[in-house]
């Protein structure tokens, strides 16, 4: 995929002029409101007061990904998301419109002041509308287009795994990833591959359910919508659940209430640690924005889920 120039000096100019063409309206108003590791995100007001969310990419095709998401993901649950209204792609931007979503995502820390009656509350909605795609179920492990695996272990190993390594190690020997974190991998996965090997189904997950992506009401932290599916694929549910815990997402006791409603295998907190610390490593190879400070803090939490699983063992 080419990487775009998703900055605001290339993006303003170019955004009312393809706005208008797709919805046959004017653009009054553009607002930067936030972004993430892959794209920058928009408010637009159209000339009939009509809101709408512009999102641009940092690589070339996504947005023909995430459209592809929103609408799969949607159909499957009942807490709102956006919906796809046109997507667009030339040479120097690539962008997807979608309808606004009103609330706040939950990394602002206003919602850390909630009492612990909202923040349960808040934790049940959100897991109970995971547990609705965590319901549908598909045949083989893979793509959204072309799911080809028999087992989810298979596929995460070739797909992720491997070829995640050997990029990372590379990056190491040109001085461009830690050793000491390299290491940390290289042992965690070790422990992950001699791990026996669980007959699970393929679910339908979102795969980038932080707390970024996660809306509620600012007054009450009532759940209003799950936005930026990142990566949704047909997978072992555990691969959905490394991303509450990003950030400060136990603080609303995300993962410990989705263990509480639905059993798991006695290695999944540390299946989860690993994916966290492989994830945000990856990041590097694939375009997005580090986060040194979440690197830091899955890998403390793989080293001490390493350290319990290794006491069992």
């Amino acid at each position: 995929m080419k990487v775009l120039d998703n900055s605001d000096k290339h993006l303003l100019p170019v955004l009312p002029g393809i706005i208008s063409e797709k919805v046959n309206k004017k653009v009054d108003m553009i607002k930067f409101i936030g972004g993430g590791s892959f794209g920058r995100v928009y408010k637009v007001t159209l000339s009939d007061n009509e809101i709408i969310a512009v999102k641009a990419y940092r690589l070339q095709g996504s947005q023909y990904e995430e459209a592809e998401q929103l609408e799969a993901l949607s159909k499957n649950t009942s807490v709102k998301m956006p919906q796809v209204l046109f997507t667009y792609e030339d040479e120097n931007t690539a962008i997807l419109a979608m309808t606004f979503i009103e609330g706040q995502n939950v990394l602002n820390p206003i919602f850390l002041l909630k009492s612990k009656s909202q923040k349960e509350e808040f934790a049940d909605d959100v897991v109970s509308g995971m547990l609705e795609w965590h319901s549908v179920t598909n045949d083989k492990f893979g793509s959204f287009g072309n799911p080809v695996y028999d087992n989810w272990y298979e596929y995460y190993k070739k797909e992720k795994q491997e070829p995640w390594l050997t990029a990372l190690k590379e990056l190491s020997n040109n001085g461009r990833f830690s050793k000491k974190k390299l290491q940390l991998l290289i042992e965690a996965t070790e422990l992950f591959n001699s791990l026996p090997e669980e007959n699970t189904k393929p679910v339908l997950i979102h795969a980038d359910l932080n707390i970024m992506n996660i809306m509620a009401d600012p007054k009450t932290l009532k759940l209003t919508a799950f936005i930026d599916p990142c990566g949704s694929i047909w997978a072992d549910r555990e691969y959905d659940l490394f991303q509450l815990r990003n950030m400060w997402g136990d603080a609303y006791g995300l993962y410990e209430t989705y263990k509480q409603k639905h059993n798991l295998s006695e290695f999944t907190d540390f299946r989860v640690a690993y994916y966290a610390s492989m994830h945000e490593a990856a990041m590097r190879l694939k375009g997005g924005l580090i986060m040194p400070l979440w690197e830091d803090m899955n890998n403390s939490r793989l080293k001490k889920e390493m350290k319990k699983l290794k006491a069992k063992m």
